[in-house]
């Protein structure tokens, strides 16, 4: 069946597809380890980045624009980060002294207000995002350039600055962190915000190919918490790791197979990692979150 598959077309969109993914997980890694906790509405941070960049498009296009997606990218970022800002106020910081299951059961409702909300206000049809450039082999190339070269500038903040070694610190030992004078409520603060602007910026680009609609949030939630999984919990290189293999087995089995195949044999995936490495492959033994 794979001899007639055309691989360098499906290679191109798998890449592209890990990518994204790629900044739904590392998005969702960055939260965790500042906040020490799940932030279940990040799926539907994606899917709100899909929907700021549909509604965007639509506004220049009224306005007699003709823009490429790339331009309104940065637009779309920075309302993923307000909105993540926004979570980490309502979802978290009020409750980071309560039990996890409090912040769970909360971001689980945010998650459902805006899938509910987006559902109101958009509609339950499939709408398409600008592309990031222009249709055909360009849109997964643009899809790839946008996301390595923001990826390699969150590496450097993370591993080249002060911010990021404090952010290390904090996700490493979060005590150790706070007993050193490193204040841990604005880089929280700042971890919801940088995961907010990769989500929204996956959902952009995700949203030309795949489409936007309302209730696909939980759907991107379950894949970087797959990434997350794979890689390694809390590993930044486990999760962009992770999404990229995702991305790769879902698009060769889909096109080998179908796509409910691709789905079914993921999950039996996973389950044999978490029972023959149930660190993940770049997460430590002991499972520390870092």
């Amino acid at each position: 069946m794979m001899a007639t598959v055309d691989t360098p077309h499906l290679l191109l969109s798998a890449l592209a597809l890990g990518a994204a993914y790629a900044l739904v997980a590392v998005g969702f890694v960055l939260t965790l380890n500042a906040a020490g906790a799940v932030n279940f509405a990040h799926g539907d941070s994606v899917m709100l980045g899909g929907v700021a960049a549909v509604l965007l498009g639509v506004a220049a296009q009224a306005a007699g624009w003709r823009v490429p997606g790339v331009v309104l990218l940065p637009l779309v970022i920075l309302l993923g980060a307000a909105l993540g800002l926004a979570i980490g106020a309502a979802g978290f910081l009020p409750l980071k002294d309560r039990p996890p299951s409090a912040v769970f059961v909360a971001t689980i409702a945010i998650a459902s207000i805006f899938e509910q909300s987006a559902t109101a206000f958009f509609g339950p049809a499939p709408r398409s995002a600008p592309p990031v450039w222009r249709e055909g082999t360009a849109q997964p190339l643009a899809m790839i350039a946008v996301a390595a070269l923001v990826l390699g500038a969150v590496y450097v903040v993370l591993e080249r600055t002060q911010l990021g070694r404090r952010f290390r610190a904090l996700a490493q030992d979060r005590e150790m962190a706070r007993a050193l004078g490193i204040p841990a409520t604005p880089l929280i603060a700042a971890a919801f915000a940088a995961g907010g602007g990769l989500a929204g910026l996956a959902g952009a680009l995700l949203g030309h190919q795949f489409f936007v609609v309302a209730n696909q949030g939980p759907g991107y939630m379950l894949k970087a918490y797959i990434a997350v999984v794979i890689g390694g919990w809390g590993s930044v290189p486990g999760a962009l790791a992770g999404a990229l293999l995702i991305a790769l087995f879902e698009t060769f089995v889909a096109a080998s197979l179908s796509a409910v195949w691709a789905q079914a044999l993921l999950f039996i995936a996973v389950l044999l990692v978490l029972l023959l490495r149930p660190q993940g492959l770049f997460g430590e033994p002991a499972g520390r979150r870092a």
